[in-house]
């Protein structure tokens, strides 16, 4: 069964199945509506249900809190129309403005940062230009319509070859095959620029906080914002395990004596030994809350695993951060 669904302020009308999330009925309608994890972990398609009914087939999202659900407030990425509805979402035209394309891109390099991330730098073609946004990701397409996200790490003023990071996983799929030595030279299909957790412009100091590889967009960031000269204060705080998980230390550490303007800190959570000045034991949003900038003047960029972005959305709020000052991108492998 089909419903007409509305969304404002954009003023458009799509169809969505009744099996079908909302979040893909728009991407399916080219309308590349706030979104980032697809999980219904980070929050970002959080939209108000004007008119309608809808259901969460696989329960109450994790990332809606009981307040918000009771204020008619949902996650598109996990609901499901039961009737023709109206919903109001955010508008953030920095990102919607990019064309969305599918290409071939070549693997051109790889290289082991860590024994358990891999990056990868993939070739377009050199009839074609990607347009894209400092934080957005990645599609690889894969056989029976499947598909791996991956952050975009480079910036939009070096995209002729794409950085990725791959962290590996257990089994023998996508990311298993792309650490094979064979993998060299092979030629995969992407669709990208794809979500909403971009970099905005601006004069307000930046609090960036990365997880693990969530280190990958905010790297496409902090390269755009300092190779194309800003000046604005800008606070990087990467948690990781150990300082082996901490996979481009030295190159931040090169940045921080080559812009004054940025500042790092890295947080290290299950290891009894600080190797370096910078590092620092602990919990790493709680580590840049208390000793980085004062909240309520920064903007909050945030990416890595959903425990991550929940400890974020659940704590800083209540330290001055206003929620349309809090970005996520939040690392789901299940999900993606």
């Amino acid at each position: 069964m089909n419903f007409r669904i509305r969304i404002e302020p954009q003023g458009r009308q799509i169809v969505a199945r009744s099996d079908q999330d909302l979040l893909d009925a728009a991407l399916a309608a080219g309308l590349n509506l706030p979104h980032s994890c697809k999980a219904g972990h980070c929050g970002s398609c959080r939209a108000r249900l004007v008119e309608g009914r809808i259901d969460y087939p696989r329960g109450l999202p994790l990332g809606l809190t009981a307040h918000e659900h009771a204020n008619q407030k949902i996650l598109l990425c996990q609901a499901r129309a039961c009737s023709d509805v109206t919903v109001e979402t955010r508008l953030i035209p920095r990102a919607g403005d990019t064309a969305i394309k599918r290409l071939p891109a070549r693997i051109a390099r790889r290289t082991l940062l860590a024994p358990d991330v891999l990056q990868l730098m993939l070739r377009l073609p050199a009839v074609e230009t990607l347009e894209f946004r400092p934080g957005q990701y990645l599609d690889v397409l894969l056989d029976g319509g499947r598909r791996r996200s991956f952050s975009i790490a480079s910036p939009p003023h070096d995209s002729r070859e794409l950085e990725v990071h791959l962290r590996r996983a257990p089994g023998t799929g996508f990311t298993a095959t792309m650490f094979d030595a064979g993998s060299d030279g092979t030629l995969l299909r992407i669709e990208a620029p794809l979500g909403q957790f971009c970099y905005l412009e601006g004069d307000s100091p930046v609090l960036m906080i990365a997880g693990g590889t969530g280190f990958a967009p905010l790297k496409s960031m902090l390269r755009h914002a300092l190779e194309t000269g800003a000046t604005r204060p800008i606070h990087f705080f990467w948690g990781a395990r150990t300082a082996l998980d901490l996979y481009e230390d030295q190159l931040v550490q090169q940045w921080t004596r080559q812009y004054p303007n940025l500042s790092y800190r890295a947080v290290l959570s299950a290891t009894a030994e600080v190797q370096h000045s910078h590092h620092q034991l602990g919990w790493v949003h709680e580590v840049a809350a208390a000793s980085g900038p004062p909240l309520t003047e920064c903007e909050v960029y945030v990416a890595g695993p959903p425990a991550l972005i929940e400890a974020v959305r659940e704590r800083y709020p209540a330290l001055g951060v206003s929620g349309d000052r809090l970005y996520f991108d939040s690392f789901d492998y299940a999900a993606r």
